[in-house]
């Protein structure tokens, strides 16, 4: 049998001074998982907002991606040992 989904994951970027902060989201049905990122320029650092877009969009996806990893074994684990 054949499954096929289209997952979405919107990434919000925001900017303050030398800081960078991203919001992964990833909706799945009703539930929504969400990953956090940030990156900090260095004051003596040439300002490139580019770079600390991609470092915090990266931490905000590999956050993200470790939680719904986790979801996936809290999931397993369900179906091993099932409850009474």
């Amino acid at each position: 049998m054949t499954h096929t989904q289209d997952w979405k994951v919107r990434l919000h970027l925001f900017e303050d001074g030398g800081t960078t902060k991203a919001r992964a989201v990833l909706d799945i049905g009703d539930t929504a998982i969400t990953g956090q990122g940030v990156a900090r320029r260095n004051p003596h650092d040439r300002d490139i907002p580019e770079i600390g877009d991609e470092l915090a969009a990266g931490r905000a996806m590999n956050d993200l991606a470790r939680k719904l990893l986790s979801v996936a074994q809290s999931d397993i684990e369900g179906i091993s040992h099932p409850g009474p």
